[in-house]
């Protein structure tokens, strides 16, 4: 089932298994890959992402939805990573339990955790956790969908 047997994944590695780019690619790095099984991560985080210029400016955070986005993310790469999902895309298909515990500002980094809870088929539930130092940031499960990459075929 392995396809990648590396333990980390750098920022160019991470683009080969993933379509999203900036603004939008949400991991900078997997610092352990457990392919089909589990991953941790993070995601930097500066005053120059565009998202802090508009979310509570004054103020600014990290928007919640964006944390379930990078730890969807990191969920995908470790099942990408495997012969049986490599070239496909994962898709987002729900949440459950997702709780938020603490702010995520410029400055911090996002340490992300993910588990494979179930997978039948195309279909997964992964276990995630986001930290940022020993503080809780979000936690919950995300399903989601491993499908045809159209504009691989293409």
């Amino acid at each position: 089932m392995t396809a990648v047997t590396a333990q980390e994944l750098d920022i160019r590695q991470i683009k080969k298994l993933l379509p999203h780019r900036y603004p939008f690619l949400l991991v900078d790095r997997v610092t352990h890959l457990e392919p089909g099984k589990s991953a941790k991560g993070f995601k930097n985080l500066t005053a120059n992402e565009q998202f802090f210029e508009g979310h509570f400016p004054g103020r600014p955070i990290m928007p919640g939805v964006l944390m379930v986005e990078a730890m969807a993310q990191l969920s995908c790469i470790a099942l990408l990573c495997t012969d049986e999902y490599k070239g496909k895309l994962g898709v987002f298909t729900g949440m459950d339990g997702l709780k938020f515990r603490t702010m995520v500002v410029p400055g911090d980094r996002l340490d992300m955790e993910v588990e494979l809870v179930k997978m039948r088929g195309p279909l997964g539930k992964m276990k995630c956790s986001a930290r940022v130092g020993d503080k809780l940031a979000c936690e919950g499960e995300i399903s989601f969908a491993m499908v045809a990459d159209e504009e691989q075929n293409n």
